[in-house]
């Protein structure tokens, strides 16, 4: 206390001087328009500036809520898309069971849940992304997974009560079934271990036309993923004379090296036509 005091004491007059100018100040903005005016102005631009400098800081502390309220979003717009419905092949009979139905009585085939990646790599000869989504959330092994924007991304390998690990298109036992957009030509994705980014397509025959920049999709006869779901883009076409084949690379559409939230799909109607095979597998054994 006896040092504010003595502060006080030495500071008097320049302390008496601002108090004194503050007045002048107030009484002159205060009671003269011009420089009321004036004021109000440039005190308006400060107080936007420094209101647009807030809001910056807290919308950057905002962004996880942000992002997860999109990938939910994109989750429920995925589950609404046309081709995750499909009806069985009947003129007869539609047979109605516990499965959702859209409004013009189509079974839902796929159902996308969004998870969170939690670990991911690119460099390694067989590449494994770990999911924050397990058993106790819906997840099952042999599930496709896609980026945020519906392009693949690999197959859920196993899974715990909440977590769940994919095997990466990065990965050299990986083998999705795919299709050339523009031609049909089906053939299988594979990696070859050398570019993160980059797979092969192979089994196309050389007879095929393939150019730069075609899209390379989901064949749909996989159970795992939905027909016409991207793959990536050609970007270099060669020929394999041993084989009579062309061995074409293909840029991935999802980006590996920034995969933060993914889809998982669920194929609903999977079980049925496994059945079936496996009871004329069993037949025919």
């Amino acid at each position: 206390m006896r040092n504010i005091f003595l502060f006080i004491r030495i500071y008097f007059n320049f302390i008496f001087f601002l108090f004194l100018m503050g007045v002048s100040l107030y009484m002159l903005f205060t009671y003269n328009r011009f420089q009321h005016t004036a004021y109000s102005s440039v005190a308006g631009e400060i107080t936007g500036k420094i209101n647009i400098q807030y809001n910056g800081v807290e919308y950057y502390f905002k962004l996880k809520k942000t992002n997860d309220s999109l990938v939910k979003a994109n989750a429920a717009l995925y589950n609404k898309l046309k081709q995750d419905y499909e009806m069985p092949d009947t003129t007869t009979k539609l047979a109605i069971d516990t499965l959702k139905i859209d409004t013009l009585f189509h079974k839902r085939k796929y159902l996308y849940m969004p998870a969170k990646v939690v670990g991911n790599s690119v460099s390694q000869p067989n590449n494994y992304l770990q999911l924050h989504r397990g058993s106790l959330q819906g997840v099952s092994r042999d599930l496709g997974v896609t980026d945020i924007n519906n392009n693949v991304v690999g197959t859920v390998v196993d899974v715990s009560k909440n977590y769940s690990v994919v095997m990466s298109m990065l990965h050299r036992q990986s083998n999705i079934s795919a299709k050339l957009k523009k031609t049909g030509e089906t053939g299988s994705i594979v990696w070859d271990g050398v570019q993160p980014n980059v797979v092969i397509l192979k089994d196309i025959s050389k007879d095929v036309r393939v150019g730069k920049g075609d899209s390379v999709i989901t064949s749909g006869f996989s159970d795992k993923f939905p027909f016409g779901l991207l793959i990536g883009t050609v970007i270099e076409v060669s020929n394999d004379n041993s084989t009579g084949t062309h061995i074409i690379k293909i840029k991935t559409g999802a980006n590996f090296y920034n995969l933060q939230y993914v889809n998982i799909i669920n194929n609903l109607q999977k079980d049925e036509p496994q059945q079936l095979l496996k009871s004329v597998k069993k037949i025919n054994e």
